[in-house]
């Protein structure tokens, strides 16, 4: 760090959270604060709805890839500009929705800049900034983000109860168009060297050299599929559920005030799970700290068919946000750490796609499960069976050759 001047990295971390807490209106949880209303206002039935929803995440997914290349080309700066924009545009058209079929590209649209093109090039953005400190700057990075995310729901979620979902959803995207847009071009670099600093702002040499993997080195690895796989259920259960939250309350005998009462407990939780995650990994193996956090996503997810008071609903809430506390903090912080900075657009986007396929096909198992059966229950517990076992993985797989080069440095200075 220059003397009497704060590391600029910092700065891009808060732009970065900003941006990723404007990706809510493209990600299952915001979608799923309209999907009540919506569904009733087009009349589209619940089923017919996941499948637009399964349909636009799966070519959405396909954003990653593109822009984690554009990412490692031409900057974060250009690509989370151009993103934004973009983003803002749809979710405005998407406010003036009447038919299935401009439903179906809006929603296909806000899959892919958002929860994929603007989350891939938001994390990309920390990781090129911070490397020997990234598992700090990504507590840090996940806390902001979880308190925009605090303010963000319930606003939204009241607004769209106040005024409809189309004046709220036309509000989002005004607010991306004329204040983010605009802020991200004017604050974002794309990297510290290009600014005359070393990466963390010290007097290090950045951690960006020969030794950072490929993208074919880092897909070789066991550790690349372990934890992607891990974070891609992770995604699933937690799209899933958030799609539907409301409708499974109401199963469980809770009304929509209970929905957004929840949704605002698991993320003042997960706030708290941000810190505690990246404490932990600081000091223990990140396989140790996601193997936790898969397990407690497995008790939330055996507890929730037997939730039948308010003090169940909060202890559901309380375990789902730290579970999402802990695996959001290793997702986050994982590929730079693991893989290096170099080529850590396309292997964060590679991930990153994984994530939105799995996040694709969960509401449509909620709605088949409940559409065949009657009830959720069914599917909650064969899939705490899946997070158990890749826990297991998790807590035991090897991490790639590069780790101990990195913990060699870092052990010198």
């Amino acid at each position: 760090m220059t003397r009497g001047r704060p590391y600029y990295g910092w700065t891009n971390l808060a732009v970065a959270a900003l941006a990723m807490v404007a990706t809510l209106p493209g990600r299952t949880q915001g979608l799923g604060l309209v999907t009540e209303p919506l569904i009733a206002d087009l009349g589209v039935d619940r089923v017919t709805y996941a499948g637009i929803n399964l349909w636009a995440t799966l070519i959405g997914a396909a954003f990653c890839i593109p822009c984690g290349r554009l990412l490692d080309r031409l900057g974060s700066r250009v690509v989370l500009a151009t993103v934004l924009v973009c983003l803002a545009a749809t979710v405005i058209g998407m406010s003036a929705s009447t038919g299935l079929v401009a439903l179906a590209v809006t929603v296909t649209l806000t899959r892919g800049f958002g929860q994929s093109a603007l989350s891939v090039a938001s994390l990309a953005l920390v990781g090129k900034w911070f490397a020997r400190r990234l598992n700090v700057a990504m507590g840090v990075y996940s806390v902001l983000v979880g308190i925009g995310f605090v303010v963000a729901f319930p606003s939204v979620g009241q607004a769209v109860l106040r005024f409809g979902w189309r004046p709220a959803w036309l509000a989002v995207g005004l607010i991306q168009l004329v204040l983010l847009g605009p802020l991200v071009w004017l604050l974002v670099r794309d990297h510290p060297e290009g600014q005359g600093l070393a990466v963390d702002g010290d007097a290090a040499q950045p951690e960006s050299g020969p030794d950072d993997l490929t993208v074919r080195d880092a897909v070789a690895s066991p550790a690349f599929w372990v934890f992607a796989l891990s974070s891609s259920l992770f995604g699933l259960v937690y799209s899933g559920i958030s799609l539907f939250n409301q409708s499974i309350l109401e199963e469980r005998g809770f009304d929509a005030t209970t929905y957004h009462q929840v949704l605002v407990i698991s993320t003042l939780v997960g706030l708290a799970a941000n810190f505690g995650g990246g404490f932990l990994a600081t000091r223990w193996p990140i396989q140790r700290v996601m193997g936790i956090g898969m397990a407690v996503l497995a008790a939330a997810l055996l507890g929730l068919p037997s939730v039948e008071t308010y003090p169940h609903v909060v202890l559901y809430g309380v375990a789902m946000g730290a579970s999402g506390g802990v695996v959001t903090v290793v997702f986050f912080s994982i590929w730079g750490r693991v893989f290096g900075r170099r080529h850590l657009g396309r292997i964060q986007g590679c991930a990153q796609m994984m994530t939105v396929f799995a996040s694709a096909v969960g509401p449509l198992l909620l709605a088949q499960t409940l559409a065949r059966t009657g009830s959720y229950a069914s599917i909650f517990y064969t899939l705490a069976a899946a997070v158990v076992a890749l826990g297991i993985a998790c807590w035991y797989v090897t991490l790639p050759s590069r780790m101990p080069q990195v913990h060699a440095a870092s052990a010198a200075r």
